[in-house]
Formats: C-alpha cells, structure tokens, sequence
C-alpha cells in the first residue's frame, strides 16, 4: 500500500470510529474502505472489508459482559465437574491400569477443545462482530471451510497426540509396547475427529444464535466450548480405548483399520478447506500453534501420568483447575483479538496500547490497557467459581480428598495465581501478536490453554505435595 493511500485510510477509519462512538451510523459505500491490502501483511482476516464492520459492541459495559458471562461460566464449569467425576470414575479402569500412557493422552485431547474448538469460536465471533456472518452465503462460507479445517487439523494433531504420548511413556521406563501403542494411536485420532466435528457444530449454532439474539460471541462460545468439550472428549477416548483394548485379542486389524481411515481422511478434508478463502490461510499457517500446545499439553499429562500414581485425589481436581484457567483466559484472548481487529490494522498497534506491560498495569490500569476492569472481573470469578464446584464435588462424595480448610486454601491459592499468570501471559502474548502481524485469533488461544493445562497440573501437583508435608497425610490426600 502506497503510504499517502495508507495514512488517508487510517484518518478516514479514525474519523469513522470517532463517529460511531457518538451513535453514527456507519457507512456502507465508502470506497477507502477498500485500501487494506492483502498482499502487504495488513488485512485482518481473508476476504476482509470494513464496509460491513459491526462496531454495536464496541462499547460493551463490564456489567453486561459479567451478566453474559455468568450463566455460560457456570454451565462450562459444571461440564469440568462431570468431566472430572468420569476421570475419577474411569482412571480404575484396565486400559488406563494397564496403559498409562492413556492419562499422557487426556490433557492433550482435551486441550483439543483450545487449540480446535475454541481458537474456531474465537475466529467466528470475530468474524460476527465485524459483520462477517449477516447474510447466508456468507454463513454457509465460513463454517463449511472453518469445519473442513478443524477435522484435517483434528486428525492430525491427534495422530501426533499419541505419538508424543507413547515417547513420553517410553522415557522413563525404556519398554516399548507395539500393541499399546496402536490403541493410543487409534483411539487419539477416532476421538480428535468425533469430538471435533461434535463441538465444531455446536460452536457454530451457539455463535449464529449469539448473533442473532445480540451477544457477543467473545463472552458466551468459548465456555460453552470449554462446558461440553472436557466431557464429550474424555468419554469418547475412554470408551475408544476401552473398547480397542477389550478387543485386542479378538480383533486385533481394528486399531490398524482406524488409524488407515483416520489418515486417509486427511488429504480430503484439507482439500475442501484450501478451497475456501477464509480457511485456507491458516490452513497453510495455523499448525505451528496447535502441534506446540499438543506438545506443551503433553507435557502437562506427563506430570499427571506422574501426580495420580502419587496422589489419586489429584484426578478430580485436575480437570476442573485447568478448564476454569483455560475457560477464562480464552474469553479475555477473544475480546482483545476481537478489539483489535475493530480499531486497527494488523501488524500495528493503537496509540492507547503496548505490548510491555507490568502485571499491576494489565490489572488495575486502565489508561494502559483498555481490558484491565475485565481481567479484574475474570479473577473475581476464580473464588467463587471453585467453591463452587468444589463444594459440587464434595456434595456427590467424588474424589479422594477431604475437603478441609488446609486444602481449599491452598488449592484456591493455586488457583488463582494459576489464572493471574494465564491473563497476564494473554494480555503481553496477544499484543506482541498483533505487532508481528501474526493473527491471535489463530494463534493465541491454543497456547493458552496450553500454558493453562501444563500450569494448572504443576501448580495443583505442588499443592498436593505441600498438603502432604505440613501434615494432611490422612488416607484421602495419599490414596
């Protein structure tokens, strides 16, 4: 882009938001609009024109945002409850006595859900807010090649998935098991590819629906993502490899079968997502994001395979401490992509915003950062968020531990400075983003809660350990 050309469209869109703070209405027909160019590194997303730009949220209140926000928390968090009832139900049972690796696998598929389902739910409510689902051809677009995408990145990452989990499991011991190692492979990629396709769909409607009622998407998709994504994909892997290990005698071609068709449904699904112009740049682009967080969510089951042999009560809390971190950092990742997207070009940042930032600043300094108040807001729900469910827990008589002061102190303190270094990583990654031209949209939110999973493992292992060294050695925490 020529630079006069350049400056005339960022004072032309300088005058227009300043116009539409005021309650203007917004230009439909301005020809500068189209000065974004594509071949530069500028344009926000494909096919992008701030003609159709929808700026209704733009100046959302944090009382709207914590009341839109309430309900969708809650849902996702009763969904990590149940997700964790059923890990605490399932980690008796023989594939994961006998395959250990199986516990390596379920921080990585679940993170699935942040490197899939939520950076598509992040994507579309930006698209939403920027007018980019108004009309049905528009719709039919986008979702057909976002859901394209998200099975070949399913299948792919869920065969890598197993493959980190067996190399993580053969470490330490040196044993090398090929039977076992086909049941990871094949149960990772049957249940990345169903509960992709599952959740991607429910993505889709919540977000059309979120349009069409006046929601922002950014407060609502991602819980509901993170609300049924733990559960369904954890019952779809142990019931997969339940299933193939139970049959390992009898059938032994059907993990071999799975793992052929899997692959071979990579090729086809990619081609339907390169054919379509809004996915097919991060289909050329967007691997590094999710392959890095599957490794970093490997990591995180290491510690797990690890901390459940030590403490079986670590089971049903773990799930619940890394999808609220998850859940919450990635709404706060959505609204900040999504504002960046509204008021600037990428590649460079507004006047009002910097990357380096101290950590007082991201939370109490709003002339710094136009999202301090919500990062506040999303740290005062970590409190009442685990009582919560912790006191879910305790009511059906779940898990391993008591529930005694000792504990909830220091659980709830792991929780919140999990959550507080999860929205400052957000706040410093996404800007940082932003500046080198990479979309956060695409590329944020799988490291998150990656970081969030590997944190939230850590933090709740250390807590374990320091229940055990001043004194709660009682038969609960140790068994």
């Amino acid at each position: 882009m020529p630079q006069t050309d350049e400056l005339r469209y960022r004072k032309i869109k300088k005058s227009h938001l300043e116009e539409l703070s005021m309650n203007a209405p917004l230009l439909d027909t301005d020809e500068e609009f189209e000065l974004i160019s594509s071949s530069d590194g500028t344009s926000l997303l494909p096919g992008h024109d701030d003609s159709n730009v929808s700026f209704e949220q733009s100046r959302e209140s944090i009382l709207s945002t914590a009341v839109q926000m309430f309900i969708p928390f809650l849902l996702a968090g009763f969904g990590m409850v149940a997700a964790s009832l059923l890990l605490d139900l399932v980690q008796h049972w023989p594939v994961y006595q006998h395959v250990s690796e199986v516990y390596i696998l379920v921080p990585s598929l679940l993170g699935l859900k942040g490197n899939l389902e939520m950076t598509l739910a992040s994507r579309l409510s930006t698209h939403a807010n920027l007018g980019h689902l108004d009309t049905r051809q528009q719709q039919i677009s986008l979702i057909f090649g976002n859901l394209a995408l998200i099975q070949c990145q399913a299948i792919v990452v869920g065969f890598l998935a197993s493959i980190a989990a067996v190399i993580f499991g053969w470490v330490p011991t040196g044993e090398f098991n090929l039977q076992h190692t086909l049941i990871l492979c094949a149960s990772s990629i049957g249940t990345a590819f169903t509960a992709s396709l599952i959740l991607g769909l429910i993505m889709v409607g919540v977000i059309l629906v979120s349009r069409h009622f006046h929601i922002n998407p950014d407060n609502v998709a991602t819980p509901i993502a993170a609300s049924l994504g733990d559960l369904t994909t954890l019952a779809l892997l142990s019931w997969l490899s339940s299933g193939l290990y139970n049959t390992r005698e009898t059938m032994p071609w059907l993990t071999v079968a799975v793992i052929i068709v899997g692959i071979f449904f990579v090729p086809l699904w990619g081609y339907l997502a390169s054919r379509n112009e809004y996915s097919k740049e991060v289909l050329d682009s967007g691997w590094s994001p999710v392959i890095t967080a599957m490794v970093i969510s490997s990591i995180g089951g290491l510690i797990l395979d690890y901390t459940v042999s030590q403490y079986k009560g670590i089971a049903v809390f773990q799930l619940v401490i890394n999808g609220i971190g998850g859940n919450l950092v990635a709404v706060q990742a959505s609204r900040i992509s999504t504002e960046l997207h509204k008021t600037s070009v990428l590649g460079e940042l507004p006047e009002d915003e910097k990357v380096c930032l101290s950590p007082c600043a991201t939370f109490f300094d709003s002339s710094e950062t136009n999202h301090a108040a919500t990062a506040r807001m999303l740290m005062v729900m970590v409190i009442p968020g685990h009582l919560i469910f912790t006191y879910t827990i305790s009511y059906l008589q779940a898990g391993h531990t008591s529930f005694t002061p000792s504990f909830m102190f220091v659980y709830l303190i792991a929780a919140l400075l999990q959550v507080f270094l999860l929205l400052y990583i957000a706040q410093v990654m996404i800007l940082w983003m932003w500046k080198s031209a990479i979309d956060p949209d695409n590329s944020a939110i799988p490291y998150l809660t990656a970081l969030g999973d590997l944190l939230g493992t850590f933090l709740l292992g250390v807590a374990f350990q320091v229940l055990y060294i001043i004194g709660d050695k009682d038969s609960d925490v140790g068994d």
